[in-house]
C-alpha cells in the first residue's frame, strides 16, 4: 500500500502512544481533526485531507466516540523507523 510521508508520520506518533482528537458540529460531521503525541504536543501534519485518508483506509479506528487511534492494519502498514529524539 502507498502510503504518503504525511500520512506516515501521522501512523508513527499514533503507534508510539499518540491520538487523534476530533470534533463534530451540530450536524454530526467532523470538522476539525487535531493529533496529539503522547507528550501532548500538536502534529501540524495531520490535516483533514490526511485524516480522511487514514480513515477511509482502515488505518485508524475509534471506539465508542473515543479519540482515533491506531488500528492493527496501521500498525502492520507502517514502516519502521528509528525514533529520533
Amino acid at each position: 500500500m502507498n502510503i504518503s510521508k504525511a500520512e506516515q508520520r501521522v501512523l508513527h506518533v499514533l503507534a508510539q502512544g499518540g491520538h487523534i482528537r476530533h470534533e463534530r458540529n451540530n450536524d454530526g460531521r467532523l470538522v476539525t481533526a487535531t493529533c496529539f503525541n503522547r507528550d501532548g504536543y500538536v502534529l501540524n501534519d495531520c490535516t483533514m485531507a490526511v485524516f480522511k485518508k487514514l480513515k477511509k483506509r482502515h488505518l485508524i479506528e475509534s471506539k465508542d466516540g473515543a479519540p482515533y487511534r491506531i488500528s492493527y492494519f496501521g500498525r502492520i502498514s507502517v514502516r519502521s523507523q528509528l525514533d529520533n529524539r
